[in-house]
């Protein structure tokens, strides 16, 4: 996943306000206490679109990802930026880190690229990886909008240089949606070039999660709508779920 792909997931994301996003983020680790100089690690941190202005609102971010052509993009990234961010290229179901750190976050979907077994390796990896007070702060694209919004749609879009069509299709009794896009990207030389990714994304509904964070010894667990912080709703097609772990640092 994520090999050629990484050339052209900036084009697919271009109409993601990133900037908003960001600050929505540094408002939900606020409210839990988390600022400007606070050690944070950034996991499926892609080609650091979320990364990059978190380091440049104060936090110390660190970038994790398993592409590595994902992280040369994101280094790219916070060089013209001027910002000095570590990436590290490893799968966060694994995550180990030097030392622990104030905030893991995860944004963009990640937690839907893992299925209900490598979700709860993750949580707990993170938990292990926070300082006592830390947070796990991660967002999801929604049951409903994996079944509903993308269910069984095609989605196309062309514009001069790049086109794309995206199919997916919907597995109602595994809980996950297929998704495989087709995309052609005009090179230099006026040719195009093709890239093809498949992926798969996996719903988790909030019970499941809560009650995976709770076995991992998170505390004071809130589910958020998209970009609001009043409580998320099962029509919202996005939730940020956040959770800190316990000041003394207990695994319940």
């Amino acid at each position: 996943m994520y090999t050629d792909f990484a050339r052209i997931y900036d084009l697919l994301m271009q109409d993601v306000d990133y900037d908003a996003w960001s600050v929505h983020l540094l408002r939900l680790l606020e409210s839990r206490g988390i600022r400007g100089g606070d050690a944070c690690v950034e996991c499926a941190c892609g080609t650091g679109a979320l990364t990059v202005p978190l380091a440049k609102a104060g936090l110390k971010m660190t970038g994790v990802d398993l592409s590595g052509e994902m992280l040369a993009s994101a280094m790219l990234r916070a060089r013209d930026a001027g910002c000095m961010i570590p990436f590290v290229r490893q799968d966060m179901a694994a995550l180990a880190l030097p030392r622990r750190v104030r905030a893991v976050l995860c944004t963009c979907d990640g937690v839907n690229y893992l299925d209900a077994q490598r979700a709860p390796l993750f949580f707990q990896r993170a938990f292990e990886c926070l300082r006592p007070g830390g947070v796990l702060l991660f967002d999801v694209s929604t049951p409903f909008k994996l079944r509903t919004l993308l269910g069984n749609r095609t989605l196309t879009r062309r514009e001069e240089d790049f086109c794309y069509i995206w199919e997916n299709r919907w597995d109602g009794a595994a809980g996950r949606v297929r998704l495989h896009v087709t995309a052609f990207v005009k090179n230099p030389d006026g040719t195009y070039g093709r890239v093809e990714e498949r992926q798969t994304q996996y719903a988790h509904d909030r019970s499941t999660l809560k009650k995976q964070l709770s076995q991992c010894g998170f505390t004071d667990i809130a589910f958020y709508g998209r970009m609001r912080m009043s409580p998320a709703r099962s029509d919202d097609d996005r939730w940020h779920v956040i959770a800190s772990k316990p000041l003394g640092g207990i695994h319940v």
